[in-house]
């Protein structure tokens, strides 16, 4: 068994949570983990510590207001930004002293973060996964459109309605938004124990999936919801592998903007996953990664 370490460390006056697998800076990069949300947890991306058995370090870190990092209730919009999150990540690689040799992998949100951070070309950045991300949130809501209406009439009505009246933190719309999770965000019945706890995170201490997102993947109100990293995507200079599933919510269409902007890019798709390949395949997953992570070496 690969040895784990749990600690937090600080960022300004704020701590951050982080979980080491492996040994760092033994060899090989660590793999620094980097989850969705925004707002989400580590837990449902505990599985890539497989990685570490392999011989590849992985870093699992919780980002600021949420799981065990500060949690900042009280805090608006202004002070919820991209910016604070690439600091943050900064911060993380500094003070683990892994800023020198690191590969990201970035889920969903994190994917996005993990584009914009890689675009300014840190010289110790080896390689970077970006699994089930949009490239664009504008692009992302509009493709919200063409998969919820594909829902049940009667879903589709509930979600209207509730949306229209402002009652979104109704049992009824939760119901209703079940529909579109069990579809294209974890089609496993029942859900694994890893991402039914970030899951019930994120419902316990929604604030900056709420202020940065909105009530949920697919009604999108909240500050992210112009936000794009297309434009920065020919800056990327380290190869990149690309991961979706055939029906993740991060449909082809805002997948494609990476494939065709980032130099050296692979993509995978994952034909019987939607938006947790890694928990949805897990063996294909595994090999996918191992296979590109001994190409970078």
């Amino acid at each position: 068994m690969a040895p784990t370490s749990k600690g937090t460390i600080p960022f300004g006056p704020y701590r951050t949570w982080h979980r080491v697998t492996g040994r760092l800076r033994a060899g090989r990069p660590a793999v620094v983990v980097v989850h969705g949300g925004p707002g989400s947890t580590h837990d449902y991306l505990l599985p890539l510590c497989a990685l570490a058995e392999r011989g590849w370090p992985v870093v699992h870190y919780d980002q600021l207001g949420s799981g065990g990092s500060t949690h900042l209730p009280d805090k608006g919009p202004d002070f919820w930004t991209v910016q604070l999150f690439l600091d943050e990540l900064d911060n993380l690689l500094t003070k683990l002293g892994i800023a020198d040799d690191y590969v990201l992998f970035g889920q969903s949100w994190g994917g996005m973060l993990s584009a914009a951070h890689a675009a300014r070309r840190p010289p110790g950045l080896r390689g970077l996964v970006i699994a089930n991300s949009p490239a664009s949130m504008p692009t992302w809501l509009s493709e919200m459109e063409v998969l919820r209406a594909q829902l049940p009439p009667d879903v589709q009505e509930t979600l209207r309605r509730h949306e229209a009246a402002g009652t979104t933190d109704s049992e009824e719309y939760f119901r209703a938004s079940q529909v579109f999770h069990q579809r294209h965000v974890c089609r496993l019945d029942p859900w694994p124990r890893e991402y039914t706890a970030t899951f019930l995170e994120l419902r316990d201490n929604p604030t900056v999936y709420h202020i940065m997102n909105g009530p949920n993947e697919f009604h999108v109100i909240g500050t992210l919801r112009d936000w794009s990293v297309e434009d920065v995507l020919p800056d990327i200079a380290v190869p990149t592998l690309l991961i979706s599933g055939r029906y993740d919510e991060a449909t082809p269409v805002t997948v494609q903007p990476f494939h065709d902007r980032i130099p050296d890019v692979r993509w995978e798709l994952f034909e019987e996953s939607s938006h947790v390949p890694h928990l949805e395949e897990p063996e294909h997953f595994l090999k996918v990664m191992t296979d590109y992570l001994d190409r970078l070496r």
